[in-house]
This record gives structure tokens, sequence and C-alpha cells, in this order.
């Protein structure tokens, strides 16, 4: 699976889920409950493996990564000590287009994605344009001083952060200072299913 591209909205009524955590993509004018295609309307019951899928796909959109990206990133939550399902969460919370997304330096993880890869972010003093790269814990990230201009950072920097960021508004800079807990993050999500669904294929 290659990293998806096309309507956020499509996949959101497709999944039940909004991919953009705001549930901007189900908004009056956007809002249908079923999912696209002629037989969207039907309710169909998932089986076991069709549940492991369908949370896969939310976490594979919502974070913007490829069936390679997802691998490798498993491969490193299952090393680290405690619960995969958790661990898995943290490693994809701790990519630096995430972390840029929820300093609310951008308003979406795909105009995240592009602030990185077009060299606006430093990270402890250094350019860096890998939104991939795992952010540690007390570093920080920096929007470039001619870079703070941008229309789609000045549009999404005053919206609130979550508490394992602190940003500093004056300086456009915003610090990782410790790993989320689960029930900061998205519980419309089971990332159990996930995990079982990798551990199926990767070893």
């Amino acid at each position: 699976m290659s990293r998806y591209t096309g309507s956020i909205n499509r996949k959101s009524r497709r999944l039940h889920f909004s991919i953009l955590e705001n549930n901007k993509e189900f908004l009056k004018g956007k809002k249908r409950e079923y999912a696209p295609g002629q037989h969207g309307m039907a309710n169909k019951k998932l089986s076991g493996y069709g549940q492991q899928q369908a949370e896969k796909q939310k976490l594979a959109y919502m974070y913007g990564l490829n069936n390679r990206q997802f691998q490798r990133i498993f491969k490193v939550a299952k090393k680290m000590q405690g619960s995969t399902s958790l661990n898995l969460l943290i490693v994809l919370e701790s990519r630096l287009d995430n972390l840029v997304y929820r300093m609310n330096f951008t308003p979406t993880r795909r105009a995240a994605r592009q602030l990185v890869n077009h060299g606006h972010i430093l990270v402890n003093g250094k350019k860096c344009d890998i939104p991939s790269i795992i952010i540690k814990v007390g570093d920080t990230i920096t929007i470039k001083e001619k870079s703070r201009t941008l229309p789609i950072v000045k549009a999404s920097f005053e919206n609130a952060t979550l508490s394992f960021v602190n940003v500093d508004k004056s300086t456009f800079s915003g610090k990782y200072v410790r790993f989320p807990e689960r029930q900061e993050l998205n519980q419309d999500i089971n990332e159990t299913y996930v995990v079982e669904w990798f551990s199926r294929i990767v070893k």
C-alpha cells in the first residue's frame, strides 16, 4: 500500500472515522454517515480480519503512512519495553511531521509533511527535511524565521496544543516534553487490532 494522497473525506466516510481528528470531514454539506459508492448504505459486519484491516487503515491514513513505513514502525514498537500497542502509538506520535501538527504549526499532518519536506523546520537548531524522523523527548522543533509568516502557519498557530508538547508562540518553537498517554490520543482507534494484523506478517 502506497501513501494515500486522495480525498480525505471519502476515506473518512468509508471508515466511519475522522482522519483529521476534528470531524470536519462530516460537516454540513459533506456529511454522509455511509460509505461512498452504490453499496455504501449497506450495514456490513466486519470479520476479525476485516476489523484488523480497518483499524490499520485508520492509522495509515491518519498518519500518512505507506505499508513499508508502517511495518518498520511496528518493528520499532515491538522491540520497546512495555505494551506493543501503546508503543506503536508512541512511535507514530514521535514522528517529526506528527509533532509539527501537534504543536499546531499546521492544520493537518499532510500540511506538516509538506512544511518539513520544503525545509521550513529546525530540530534542535538544525534544518531537518525528513518527516518520518523519530523525535526524542526533550528535542525542540522550531519554524525557521523566514517561514513564520506563511499563511498555513499563521492560520493554525493560535489553536490549543496537547500537554505532551510545550509550545512557545513568541519563538515559534515547541518542545517534546514526554511521551503521550493513551487517554490523550484518539479514542476511536483500537490499536490492539493493528498489532494483531502486523504480528501475522512481521516476524
